[in-house]
């Protein structure tokens, strides 16, 4: 999910978290626009969270007001980052084991897919060596080039 969050620009604000200022009327007018992107962020954030989520785990967090808090419940009942990490690497290495170019795609676009989920795997502490990544490459026909 961190990669979700990081994909939409969110990652910081529900890493950091977001604090109010005690009072907006002394801001000027470049402090509150930053203020409200920064409050959109935070919103963006917490909605991601919730679309990314089944019911079960929905409502878990069904009280959190705020993006940080609702990652912490998330952390606490995975077991923490590193079983989080654990099981999206399994889903990664199996999503890469089972990669096969179709005869309709093109070949790039294969290619693509291909290092896609080995940036993420990389990302999530994996150490996938560069020989495995082109142990991958399928063979292809002439009309997929």
């Amino acid at each position: 999910m961190k990669a979700i969050l990081g994909s939409q620009d969110v990652w910081e604000v529900v890493d950091k978290g977001f604090t109010e200022p005690p009072n907006e009327a002394t801001l000027n007018a470049t402090q509150k626009e930053a203020l409200q992107a920064v409050k959109k962020k935070y919103q963006k954030a917490l909605a991601v969270i919730h679309q990314s989520l089944d019911d079960a785990m929905l409502q878990k967090i069904a009280n959190a007001t705020t993006s940080k808090n609702a990652w912490e419940i998330l952390q606490t009942s995975y077991g923490g980052v590193e079983k989080v990490k654990k099981v999206c690497l399994q889903t990664l290495r199996g999503e890469f084991e089972a990669l096969r170019v179709k005869e309709s795609k093109l070949v790039s676009d294969y290619f693509s897919r291909v290092l896609v989920i080995v940036n993420q795997m990389k990302r999530n502490g994996d150490e996938l060596n560069d020989a495995r990544v082109v142990e991958k490459n399928p063979p292809f026909t002439r009309s997929q080039v």
